[in-house]
This record gives C-alpha cells, structure tokens and sequence, in this order.
C-alpha cells in the first residue's frame, strides 16, 4: 500500500484540532516532502524521522517520492509531536505495519535519532479534550505524556517507550493481538486516583494579626480579591503564602483543568497535582508572561494560576501595562488571546492577593521607623495601581507590623486545618443557596441572594462619603454575603454591612473609586 493515514491532534490553546496525517510513496526522484502549513519545528522531522528508522533497524523507503500531507492544511502545525505519526505513517505506507488497525489510535511523541520517544507539551490538555467532547480514542504517548494524559478519567492510554514499541505492536503477525497485550515496553496506563492534599505552610506561624487572619478567611469564603497595604516586614507575604491552604479542597474536574493549562507550557508535575497553585511572579515580568502571548498563544501566570492563588508583591512596581491587562480576566475569568493567525482562549478563574507599601519608603504610619516621603510622592506611588483595577478587588486590608515583646512571646495562632474547616461549610452553604462563590454573583442573582434592606442606608451613606462606583456598592454586598454565611446567618445584617465597609477603604493619597 502506497497511502495511508494515521491521526494525531494539534492544540490550539486547550482545544484539540485532529490532525490526518496522509503520507505517500511514490515512483520518481527521491525526496520527503512535508506540507500542511507546518512550522519550523515540525519540517525538522524529515530527518528525526530518517534517522530514527534507520538506527532501530527498519528500512527507509530511499528510493520513493515521499509526501507527507498534515490535514487541514489552515490549521497551523507547532512542535516534535508529529514525529511518531509521520514515522508510523511511512511504516504503513510501506507495509511494513498493519495500516487498517491504525483507525482507532492517535499518535503523539517527539522521535530521537536512537527511535527513542520523546515526551511532547500538552498531553493532557489534549486527553481532557476529548474527554469533555465524549470522543474515545486510543491514544499513544511517549513515556512521562503518557502518565499525564493517562490522569483524565476513562482515558484510554498506551505508553511507548521506542518506536520499535509501535512497530512490534502494529506488525502484520501481531494482527490478532488484544489491544493491551503489550511488547515489553508497550503498556496500557492505568487512572490514577487524585492523591490526598500535601500539607503546607501553617497560618498558626504567623502570630498575632488577628484581624488580617479574619480578612483572609472572608476572602477564602467568597473567593473574594485582597490588597494589602503595610510596611515592610509586616507579615504580608507570610500571609499570602498560606492563603492557599484555607481554600477547600479542588475537585477532580478543578485539578484536570489546571493541570491542563500546566501541560501546555511543560510545566505540570503529576507530584503536585490535585493541589492548588500559588504563582507569584516578579515584579519586572511583562504583560505577555502574566496574561499569556506569542505565536502560538501560550498561558501566562493568571492561568496557571486557575483554581488556586496569584500573588502579586510590591504590586505599585509591576509595569502598568501589566497590571491593566488584568482586569479583563478579574471580571470574566478567563482570557482571550487573538493573534493574526489563531485565537486561544484560557480560563483564569484566579484569587488575586496583592501586596503592597504604603509609600516609596514603605513606613508611613509605623512605629519602627520615620517616614522620609512627602505627600505627593505618596500619592504618586499609591496612583500606580489605577481606579479601575483597585475597583476590582474587593478588600483592602492595612497590615500593622507586631511590636517586639509580642512577636517573641505571642503562642502559636489559629492552624490552617481549623480555619479551612470554616471556610469549607460556608462555601458549602452559599453553593447550596445559589451554585456559585458570592464573589460570582451578578444581576438579578446579586439582587436576589444579597438582599440588606435593614442597612442599606448605611451602605449609601458610606458609598457617598467614599465615592464609590456602583461596582464598589456591589462587592460590599458580596462581601457582606461571606461574612453572613461565616456566621451562619440567612440574612445580612447592619453588622456584616457595617464589617465589610471597613475592608473597601480608598488608599491614602488616591483620589477615590
């Protein structure tokens, strides 16, 4: 047989576009040719793919016209995955495999000169992929994508070590075989059970700061954004590097989606899966590295954050550009990147803890040391984060530093376990009430689920005295919502109106929201 056909799948941010790879020997003057809008990358396996077969002991078709074709030719075509495809393709094509028992399998993995099997980006992206279109196909994967892929439940995965593995599985004598009844290093994956939450960083090691400890529970509770403002050594990143560990537990579907947009950039470890990401990126990254960017569109730090925390320390030092690009995704929760060839779309359903100075020399208001700034370099500094994006986060939160005689004599505080066991039965109670976090709610489910009729005099006078803007008034009533789940209370009352007030103070030297 002179044609044939194997499938693959390319990835276009999470989706899975299938990918026919038609290879065809022809009589002529000898060459391999590659089309089907093909990168760099992937016309390089013309010669990973010869020199593969030749060093595992199989015959190359030398004196054939090859040409290989990866169908839709519109889709653009990225990275080593197709080597394995177009190898098994040029073995069916020659006869040298069966090509009929081809129809039900993908191929994946990037060939080296020794036949050997690479692992490739974005195997799991691609087997959550058709998982959640309901599509069952035999996928076969390099070792270390295999595992990974092998994590989506009802997944069927093989393993293959070598492309010796393939051809001895798909030999014409190996016809009647079982689909699992494997070569030495051909091996089905088994699914793997989502392992138990790794403990972390305890909140009892932070001691005293009561009331910021209160906020981040608030914020747990409803999945609300944090700013906070205090001097250095204060506490701050103390606390957001425990913040994680108050959130509940993620579900299997939360795990595989994070896990996913981890695979797309390398980055997954199957060690830390199934527990929630904190990114905390540095100050001098650029827009494209915290939203996501190039050619082809890649995530960024808000979706690898999706499900979990991004921390962002000494937020006003973070360039503008940066920080404006976040505000699409703090309201939608995801994020859409067009290019002029192909658009992506992540999801980025992130907390945001943000830290930050109160003023360029970080000790306005402190007992340790004087401040050196003027008012107008205050205000300067505190104008770096923008009415709009300070209008997204819902609580701001002043950290005061713990005297000495305190922090050395301070017991330990609250553990995390006790107060994530909270944070757990009031997320409970507001999924039961309305099938999503309050920091959610919009329209007339807002209207609908946090009603305050009692003090909704003092949330307008407050809203007047601060200038709010009406997306202001309406996370005061979210966070007014959490603190009334925290208490167990069906209702808000003037005092959960009254508490969540006090958390959207505009900062010092800003003009208002």
């Amino acid at each position: 047989m002179s044609l044939a056909v194997v499938h693959s799948r390319a990835l276009v941010g999470l989706t899975g576009h299938p990918v026919s790879v038609e290879v065809h020997l022809a009589n002529g003057l000898p060459s391999f040719t590659l089309v089907g809008l093909a990168d760099l990358e992937v016309k390089e396996a013309r010669e990973r793919v010869r020199s593969a077969l030749q060093n595992s002991g199989l015959e190359f078709p030398h004196n054939k016209r090859i040409t290989v074709n990866l169908a839709p030719a519109d889709l653009p075509k990225e990275s080593g995955r197709y080597d394995l495809a177009i190898a098994v393709g040029i073995l069916a094509a020659s006869g040298a495999i069966d090509a009929e028992r081809l129809n039900h399998y993908e191929f994946a993995g990037e060939l080296s000169l020794s036949g050997a099997l690479r692992p490739v980006r974005g195997a799991l992206a691609a087997s959550m992929d058709l998982h959640q279109r309901g599509q069952h196909v035999r996928q076969v994967l390099p070792p270390g994508s295999a595992e990974d892929a092998a994590l989506v439940p009802d997944a069927e995965v093989y393993r293959a070590s070598h492309l010796m593995d393939v051809v001895q599985h798909f030999a014409p004598q190996a016809a009647n075989a079982e689909p699992d009844a494997a070569p030495s290093q051909w091996q089905r994956m088994a699914t793997q059970p989502m392992p138990a939450e790794a403990p972390g960083a305890d909140m009892a090691d932070v001691k005293g700061q009561t009331a910021s400890k209160r906020v981040l529970e608030i914020a747990a509770c409803g999945g609300h954004n944090l700013l906070m403002l205090g001097a250095p050594g204060a506490g701050k990143s103390m606390l957001a590097q425990r913040f994680a560990g108050l959130l509940p537990a993620l579900t299997v579907a939360e795990a595989l989606e994070n896990a996913a947009v981890h695979s797309l950039v390398g980055a997954f470890d199957a060690r830390s899966w199934g527990q929630r990401t904190t990114m905390a990126p540095h100050h001098t990254a650029s827009a494209v590295a915290l939203v996501g960017g190039g050619s082809p569109p890649r995530p960024g730090s808000i979706s690898l954050a999706h499900c979990g925390v991004l921390f962002l320390d000494e937020l006003p030092e973070f360039p503008r550009s940066a920080l404006e690009a976040l505000r699409e995704p703090l309201e939608t929760g995801q994020i859409s990147i067009a290019r002029a060839a192909q658009q992506a779309t992540f999801p980025a359903r992130f907390q945001l803890i943000a830290a930050m100075n109160p003023c360029p020399c970080g000790f306005r208001g402190s007992r340790q040391r004087a401040c050196r700034c003027s008012p107008d370099q205050v205000s300067r500094y505190q104008a770096r984060i923008s009415g709009p994006l300070l209008d997204r986060i819902d609580l701001h939160l002043e950290v005061s530093p713990l005297p000495a005689d305190e922090l050395l004599t301070a017991p330990a505080g609250e553990s995390t376990a006790a107060i994530r066991e909270r944070v757990t039965a009031a997320r409970a109670r507001s999924l039961q009430r309305q099938g999503m976090l309050n920091q959610q709610l919009q329209g007339q489910a807002l209207d609908a689920h946090c009603q305050a009729e009692p003090a909704a005099l003092q949330l307008q006078t407050a809203a007047a005295q601060l200038a709010w803007s009406a997306r202001g008034i309406h996370r005061s009533l979210r966070v007014a919502r959490s603190i009334a789940d925290l208490a167990q209370s069906e209702t808000i009352s003037p005092a959960h109106v009254a508490e969540a007030v006090q958390y959207r103070r505009a900062l010092l030297g800003t003009s208002g929201m």
